[in-house]
């Protein structure tokens, strides 16, 4: 598939510090990539070099094949941004606002626009002071949604949103997917990220940490294995990568990294009664993660 964004030991400076720090990435056509990080880390200053709103340091990115820097306004006509913050017009009201921000665009599909605010449960007809962030930010959904842009970039799209317009945004994305557009997705709730994304980014301080699927980052990390004996726990010490051991009358507990195959010949050689494994969690991959680049 075609790359949609590609950075190429993509930085920006300030001072002495780095905001971001030799980013190669590829999203490709169709894909929705979770980029993952706290705040500072550089996920909102990734996107604004790609928006071409600042200039990079060193390096360069490109989108739909185009220089972000020099062919910004292309670029913009194929895609729709959602900031984290959102700014509007106080005075107008949200039916004036989408009008306004789908001319800005130049590209929205009215009919598309009428059903999101549907969805969205959101009243258009009251003036943007008096809405709410999370109301404010539907605004911003909407507008960007409408537009069926060939990428959305969504930097912490779901702000302010209550659980159930959280499970709406959701279904919004993977139809954008499923009609094939590209979804750059920045956020810091991991449970949004693991439910919708293809591969995950994770960031920190500025540099690219990991990337992958989720099954590839799980075999990075360990397994917990859960089991309880009719009698004595079998001696797991000597089994390769077998770590965190914890043995509580006829239960034991530990972590496997890499196969578990060993594991488990020992403990089918003892009397199990119950035996649970359970696969890393996003939060988890992401928790180790930082832990061991912090080390």
């Amino acid at each position: 598939m075609a790359a949609v964004i590609e950075t190429r030991r993509l930085s920006k400076r300030y001072g002495r510090q780095f905001a971001l720090k030799a980013l190669d990435l590829e999203v490709v056509e169709g894909e929705v990539l979770g980029y993952l990080g706290p705040n500072g880390s550089g996920k909102t200053t990734t996107i604004r070099l790609l928006l071409g709103l600042i200039e990079p340091t060193s390096g360069g990115a490109s989108v739909f094949g185009l220089d972000a820097q020099r062919q910004a306004a292309a670029i913009h006509r194929r895609l729709a941004y959602v900031p984290g913050e959102a700014n509007l017009w106080p005075s107008l009201t949200g039916r004036e606002t989408l009008a306004l921000l789908g001319r800005i665009h130049g590209r929205v599909d009215a009919g598309y626009r009428d059903q999101l605010i549907q969805r969205f449960d959101f009243d258009p007809s009251k003036k943007v002071r008096s809405y709410s962030k999370g109301n404010r930010q539907k605004v911003c959904l909407i507008a960007a949604l409408a537009t069926r842009a060939d990428l959305l970039v969504l930097d912490e799209p779901t702000a302010g949103l209550d659980p159930l317009m959280e499970q709406t945004f959701r279904e919004c994305v993977r139809e954008a997917k499923q009609r094939g557009q590209t979804v750059f997705l920045s956020s810091h709730i991991l449970s949004e990220v693991e439910a919708l994304c293809d591969r995950v980014a994770i960031l920190r301080l500025g540099e690219l940490l990991e990337i992958g699927t989720l099954a590839d980052l799980r075999h990075l990390s360990a397994v917990s294995v859960d089991a309880t004996f009719g009698g004595e726990p079998p001696d797991v010490s000597a089994v390769p990568g077998v770590t965190g051991f914890q043995v509580e009358g006829g239960r034991l507990r530990c972590e496997v990294s890499g196969p578990i195959g060993p594991l488990l010949r020992v403990l089918a050689q003892s009397d199990v009664r119950e035996l649970l494994s359970t696969k890393p969690s996003l939060e988890d991959l992401f928790l180790s993660h930082y832990a061991s680049a912090a080390q």
